[in-house]
């Protein structure tokens, strides 16, 4: 028991330390600006998308998205326990929303959650992918979609039959998503907030 729990801390470290490094600083950066000071100053694919066009948007989702996804993956196609992959899940999750990189501050953890459902929860993921793109068609705020499929998503998973603990994370990471979108929502009840323009 002992020796689990210590390969599962080793696990929950490095997951967290993988999603703590922060692809649209990065990015941002390799083409000459700090993205922290630029548009709505957060490190996510949209604002990189608004400040430095499509291209460095979709390396930014893919990026983060993979931050969830591959640790995740590592831990189900391993002997282990397959509960740990929801624990790594979450890790990376809370590395990319608090990375140790930029003081314990990051982004809102969108596309990094959807890389860490991909692998744990994929139809969850189909349902909350169908919110959100009816959503944006509707009224193109990013955050109302962003937001509503993050509400959804420990729905679906419960009722897709998703494990406790699957049930359990999934909304620890909505509820940590919806919060983190504090601002949008002020703006989205204010009429102020910025539709999404392809």
């Amino acid at each position: 028991m002992g020796n689990e729990l210590s390969i599962l801390a080793a696990l929950v470290v490095i997951s967290y330390l993988v999603g703590s490094i922060p692809t649209g600083l990065l990015l941002g950066k390799a083409y000459g600006i700090d993205v922290r000071k630029e548009g709505s100053g957060n490190i996510g694919a949209t604002n990189l998308y608004r400040t430095l066009g499509r291209k460095v948007g979709v390396m930014t989702l893919i990026g983060d998205c993979l931050k969830g996804l591959v640790p995740v993956l590592a831990i189900k196609f391993s002997t282990l326990p397959p509960e740990y992959a929801a624990w790594v899940g979450l890790s990376a999750f809370s590395g990319h929303v608090f990375s140790m990189f930029l003081r314990f501050r990051g982004g809102k953890g969108v596309a990094t959650a959807l890389g860490v459902f991909l692998a744990l929860a994929p139809m969850a993921v189909a349902i909350a992918i169908a919110v959100f793109a009816a959503l944006m068609f509707a009224w193109r705020y990013v955050s109302l979609g962003s937001i509503c499929a993050a509400a959804v998503m420990p729905v679906a998973v419960a009722l897709l039959g998703g494990s406790r603990t699957l049930v359990v994370v999934t909304l620890l990471i909505a509820v940590v998503v919806i919060v983190r979108h504090h601002e949008n929502i002020r703006r989205l009840i204010a009429g102020t907030e910025n539709r999404f323009k392809a």
